[in-house]
């Protein structure tokens, strides 16, 4: 079971009411307590949260371990394709009905899919090595371990494959930073590169291409050009001599340029949260103008003296911020109908050249996004809506229009696709081939999680856990928050300082110190499920 609210994008993925999802759009956002406040004391809570008494099936972890199943796929390796689209959210896939048809309807839903880092660079560096971001040393974006120029790319997922008989191939999005220094430079590994160069990486309308260290400059709309490239790579010839893995990466729903005449402005002294938004293509400009943001509990909450750890939770949103962050949400839907178009396109391809059913399909985002939950716009915490990612696969041996629980992260899908393709990783694996657990009924396991500053440093800003139903973080300064899922879905009130949880929270404590700085066989790896508590 997925622990938490039953949020929209993970069983919706399965359902058939997509379209009408479409159509209708969440409930209203009301604004009746929009006015800034003054911000109270922050302080650590003295009495009972307000949440239910924790009961005796809620304990950490079950008393024994899942046994896995390995899935029964036939003779052959198959290819491997990877789907991402930046900064995509799980509420984001109820707009995406072309990704149900040809993806959810044909596989499963993976409603438990994390981001243990949950920003850009450390995330997608996890999915090419497998590891967590305290071992592959690309933490954050900027400064010390951040950026592109963090990250040690010689030992990857793609070499690991070509040693293994396949040919590799990337089309899109890399690390934050590559090619400002050296715009022709091609990572080791791939048989076919085609990469943004930054800082055109975010100009949707005019992308700078390094294909195999030449590079071309592209007018066309980016998400309808990185499609073209993806089904001109998978329709080649070539692809029918062996097998082959493929990671492309959308910049969709990811902010950039050129600005529209509606976006929020940097400058307005009314953007006081300096909101930026995405660019649709021009076909999909404005519709969902009638779209509200999400009416969750966790929406602009208005107490937030318990959360010690993450700051940006107690800001306040006034009528137009929370106007501006609406266009900022439309505008990502808007962005995303194209990735939408672009998976079906892509589908299609593997099917025409007769390749879709020897083919494993997942798509992912490299975090999760908040979009006024719990008063933040952004990424890198650790709420539900940022650590958890979107995630649907397809592919041999898996069943059809299936929801699981079974929890996923970024560095599991290295170490699941080297394990499919027969590859051997040469780096310590933090993650865990998850095959074997994806029709069990595994949906508990730990999960270290953590984030540092966006501009650099190697001190986290806060680590802990995710544990089936609990989420706990502390700082460095030992400021620390505590949720359990089952009886507080939205994570409104931290119960680490409520002495009901106290046998619980000092199990996490535990875990939490064990896991921040695991590695390879250290990291925990066990499946567990909530039936056996």
């Amino acid at each position: 079971m997925r622990h938490g609210p039953q949020r929209p994008g993970r069983r919706c993925l399965v359902a058939l009411t997509t379209l009408a999802l479409m159509a209708t759009g969440a409930a209203a956002c009301t604004s009746d307590d929009a006015q800034p406040r003054a911000k109270p004391k922050r302080q650590t809570p003295t009495t009972a949260a307000p949440v239910p008494d924790p009961g005796p099936r809620d304990t950490v972890l079950p008393a024994s371990a899942v046994a896995p199943r390995p899935l029964s796929r036939g003779a052959g390796r198959p290819n491997i394709l990877l789907i991402t689209a930046d900064d995509a959210a799980i509420g984001d896939l109820d707009h995406m009905p072309k990704l149900q048809q040809y993806v959810a309807d044909e596989g499963v839903t993976v409603e438990n899919g994390l981001a243990p880092t949950p920003i850009c660079v450390p995330a997608r560096a996890s999915l090419i090595t497998g590891q967590y971001a305290h071992n592959h040393g690309a933490v954050t974006i900027e400064g010390e371990g951040g950026g592109f120029d963090a990250f040690a790319d010689q030992d990857t997922l793609p070499v690991w494959l070509q040693a293994a008989g396949y040919d590799t191939m990337f089309v899109g999005k890399y690390l934050n930073g590559y090619g400002e220094d050296d715009a022709t430079y091609v990572p080791p590994g791939w048989t076919d590169w085609q990469a943004t160069v930054d800082p055109t990486t975010y100009d949707f309308e005019k992308p700078t291409i390094n294909h195999n260290g030449e590079l071309s400059e592209h007018e066309e709309y980016s998400t309808d050009l990185l499609r073209d490239l993806a089904v001109e790579q998978i329709s080649e010839p070539a692809r029918q001599d062996k097998p082959w893995y493929m990671w492309v990466n959308y910049v969709a729903p990811h902010t950039g340029q050129p600005a529209q005449d509606d976006d929020p402005a940097e400058t307005d002294p009314d953007n006081e949260k300096h909101l930026k938004t995405t660019v649709p293509a021009r076909e999909y400009e404005d519709t969902f103008e009638d779209q509200d943001l999400p009416d969750t509990p966790d929406m602009f909450e208005a107490e937030t003296s318990d959360k010690t750890v993450a700051k940006l939770t107690w800001d306040r949103w006034n009528d137009r911020d929370r106007e501006l962050l609406r266009e900022s949400y439309q505008q990502r839907l808007e962005a995303l109908q194209s990735v939408d178009d672009a998976v079906a396109d892509t589908i299609e391809a593997l099917r025409d050249t007769g390749q879709l059913d020897n083919t494993w399909v997942v798509f992912t985002g490299d975090n999760g996004y908040s979009q006024g939950e719990h008063n933040i716009a952004g990424k890198l915490w650790y709420f539900s809506d940022i650590l958890g990612i979107p995630m649907v696969m397809r592919g041999p041996g898996l069943p059809h229009g299936k929801v699981v629980s079974t929890p996923v992260t970024n560095p599991d899908l290295a170490t699941t696709f080297a394990a499919l393709a027969g590859a051997t990783p040469t780096r310590p694996q933090d993650g865990v081939d998850v095959t074997p657990y994806l029709t069990t009924d595994a949906d508990t396991r730990v999960v270290p999680i953590e984030g540092y500053r966006v501009k650099g440093g190697l001190t986290p800003l806060y680590y802990g856990v995710w544990a089936g139903p609990w989420t706990y973080v502390r700082t460095p300064a030992r400021r620390e928050e505590l949720y359990n899922r089952d009886l507080d879905p939205w994570q409104l009130s931290s119960v680490a300082a409520d002495p009901r949880f106290a046998t619980q929270l000092r199990e996490l404590r535990r875990l939490a110190k064990e896991q921040h700085t695991c590695a390879g066989e250290t990291c925990a790896k066990e499946f567990y499920s909530s039936a056996q508590r």
